[in-house]
């Protein structure tokens, strides 16, 4: 008798210990942090590079970046008790929301006053033949002859290294380090004026001067194909 009484004693202690662990699960239950959080934050990270100049075209991620904290808010007010992330969702869906409209807004005053005042911008495709067209200048390009022009494009590495007063000016870095040898119209011969120089790298160039052409061409011993175009540029950015 006195070994069953101790037994009931201790019944009420076991019982009261499940109560507290079942209490304890309820108040702090697990969730797992929504994916959709996690990745929108990660690529307005990876959009920043977006407001640099040459590569805007990373703001596209920001984008896809705004549909992720979507889908992340709209998983964590569906499921509440399985995935949190709901704050972590809101922060990464207003940085891609800034980075989106601040950026556009950034690159698109820089498009409407780089052209320096006097000159007319002139798209890079203006100037080029197609494939199966004649190797000369565009009509265009005639139109163009000894008119002061503004053009963006990338130096050919055959101009060297350091600072530049000459170089050849392609449209794209696949024409500047992975096309081989570009065709005539994808070529044009700057030269700069007043001292100016400009560094040999990679960044996309904004030049500024006299446009002239050459329809017979000049050779170079860098090229196999003619340069056809040239710019005497007073400005380079």
């Amino acid at each position: 008798m006195a070994v069953d009484l101790q037994e009931s004693e201790q019944e009420p202690e076991v019982v009261q210990d499940v109560a507290l662990s079942s209490q304890t699960n309820d108040d702090f239950p697990y969730k797992a942090l929504s994916r959709g959080a996690i990745v929108s934050v990660f690529l307005a990270c990876l959009a920043l590079v977006g407001l640099v100049p040459g590569f805007q075209v990373a703001l596209v991620l920001a984008v896809f970046g705004i549909a992720a904290a979507i889908m992340g808010l709209r998983v964590t007010s569906l499921y509440p008790k399985e995935y949190g992330g709901r704050m972590l969702a809101k922060i990464g869906l207003t940085l891609n929301l800034l980075l989106v409209v601040g950026g556009v807004g950034e690159h698109a005053y820089i498009y409407a006053t780089e052209v320096p005042d006097g000159y007319q911008r002139v798209h890079f495709y203006a100037l080029q033949q197609p494939d199966d067209g004649p190797k000369g200048p565009t009509e265009e390009a005639v139109s163009l002859d000894k008119k002061k022009i503004f053009l963006k494009g990338y130096i050919h590495p055959s101009a060297g290294n350091g600072r530049l007063t000459r170089f050849v000016l392609v449209p794209d870095l696949g024409t500047c380090c992975f096309g081989g040898q570009p065709d005539t119209t994808d070529m044009v011969e700057v030269v700069l004026t007043g001292g100016d120089t400009v560094r040999a790298n990679l960044m996309k160039k904004k030049l500024a001067g006299e446009f002239f052409v050459t329809p017979q061409g000049m050779r170079s011993k860098d090229f196999d194909n003619p340069v056809v175009y040239r710019l005497r540029a007073n400005y380079a950015k």
